[in-house]
């Protein structure tokens, strides 16, 4: 479509990016067969093809109000669109650029703004979120329901009813139809005594450290040794997808910091274990491309970027038990199906190792997690959560295992069956 970007954001990089893609986009609505939001609410305004008329409008100069935003917020990012546009169009590079460009002319009701401070003040810093948990469990019978949900259950380390604890190497513990965009394309197996630093996170650091644990035990059977670097933290997600991007970037700059250092020291790799951050680490370059100190940097760091399954199905350690319960739904998440286009390839790892995967309806559905989206947007999400429960269970499921911990946290609050990492199924039988 035919598209001039006019007002502040003309004749700028973010401008150009945004024309790009409007004029790659035919307007087929092909992406709305695929959309999560549509397919609840049948509204053209509530799938992608709405959503980038509204954007266009916006950046071409017409006035924009609540409902704009309103649209824009039901978006989940989970860029299902990109993968059946017949024209290629990159959605999310577009949606990066409008929705912030709506968000700072529509003024949003106080409650929303306090709601959406509240989160970029707790879940980037561990130890506000570790505080806020542990006054949340002391308020727990009061707390309403959609944030009792969230509370790490400190017994297991899991979230609501669903967590299960991570398993040692002589532990026993209980434990999708994706599709593979892409080929596997296994990372070359490094010599005995590798070393590779390992994001930590923030929400997950408090919520599910087990995880890291987890990959730590499976990576060391392979000669990798994982080591989370000091002065890296949180992604940045959060703040970027709340509007505040400045946060992003200066998350981001101390991460890459951290990992230049440890990747001129010798590591090989970021391995990040929630593929939701490893996604948005992916989109450093993008994120600092106009920062002419970190922009190279953050194309080294978006390139040493793994998701665990990249390596682990080059250097699968062998089996040493069967699995104590090994019927399971593999549930890939948005960031590891569409935007690292690894779907598929955890479910065939975990075959591997003697899970018998279930076939899942509807796959390419979201969730309803989406990093806050569970908080800012909570009916669509619990709907959104209720479908996809729905169909990983279909089959009687002995649990579902997943790649990323908001996900994890999202199903584990509402599911009737264990939820975990998929990483922790590697580690109970290896």
């Amino acid at each position: 479509m035919r598209a001039k970007v006019a007002g502040p954001l003309a004749d700028t990089l973010a401008g150009a990016r945004a024309e790009a893609v409007l004029r790659a986009c035919v307007h087929c609505g092909m992406c709305n067969a695929v959309c999560p939001t549509f397919q609840l609410t049948g509204d053209e305004l509530d799938g992608p093809r709405g959503r980038i008329y509204l954007m266009k409008g916006a950046l071409e100069g017409e006035p924009v109000g609540s409902e704009t935003l309103l649209h824009l917020d039901r978006c989940l990012e989970c860029r299902a669109c990109e993968t059946a546009c017949p024209s290629g169009v990159e959605y999310h590079r577009l949606l990066d650029v409008g929705r912030p460009f709506v968000e700072a002319q529509v003024r949003r009701p106080w409650l929303d703004r306090a709601i959406r401070a509240a989160i970029r003040w707790l879940a980037p810093h561990p130890a506000r979120f570790a505080a806020a948990v542990g006054i949340g469990r002391i308020f727990e019978p009061f707390l309403p329901e959609a944030l009792r949900s969230k509370l790490p259950s400190p017994s297991r380390g899991g979230v609501g009813g669903g967590g299960l604890p991570a398993a040692g190497d002589d532990a026993r513990g209980s434990t999708g139809g994706a599709l593979s965009h892409t080929p596997p394309t296994p990372y070359p197996l490094p010599s005995t005594g590798t070393g590779m630093t390992l994001l930590a996170g923030c929400v997950q650091a408090v919520a599910a450290p087990h995880f890291n644990a987890a990959a730590q035990r499976v990576f060391r059977r392979v000669g990798i040794d994982l080591a989370e670097s000091a002065g890296a933290g949180c992604c940045g997600a959060v703040s970027f997808h709340l509007a505040a991007a400045e946060e992003a970037r200066a998350l981001a700059r101390a991460n890459i910091d951290a990992w230049t250092s440890a990747l001129d020291a010798g590591a090989e790799a970021v391995v990040v274990t929630a593929s939701g951050c490893a996604a948005f680490v992916k989109d450093y370059p993008d994120l600092l491309a106009d920062d002419p100190d970190y922009a190279e940097q953050a194309r080294r760091i978006a390139a040493a970027v793994r998701d665990p399954v990249e390596i682990l199905e080059g250097a699968l350690p062998s089996a040493r038990r069967a699995p104590t319960a090994p019927c399971i739904s593999v549930h890939d998440p948005c960031t590891l199906r569409n935007s690292l286009r690894l779907g598929g390839r955890v479910e065939a790892l975990l075959r591997n190792l003697g899970y018998d995967p279930q076939p899942v309806r509807d796959a390419h559905l979201c969730c309803g997690s989406a990093g806050s989206y569970s908080l800012t947007q909570p009916a669509i999400a619990s709907a959104l959560r209720d479908n996809k429960l729905a169909a990983l269970t279909e089959s009687a499921p002995d649990a579902i295992v997943t790649a990323n911990i908001g996900c994890w946290m999202h199903l584990a609050a509402k599911a009737q069956v264990p939820v975990r990492h998929w990483i922790e199924a590697v580690d109970e039988v290896t």
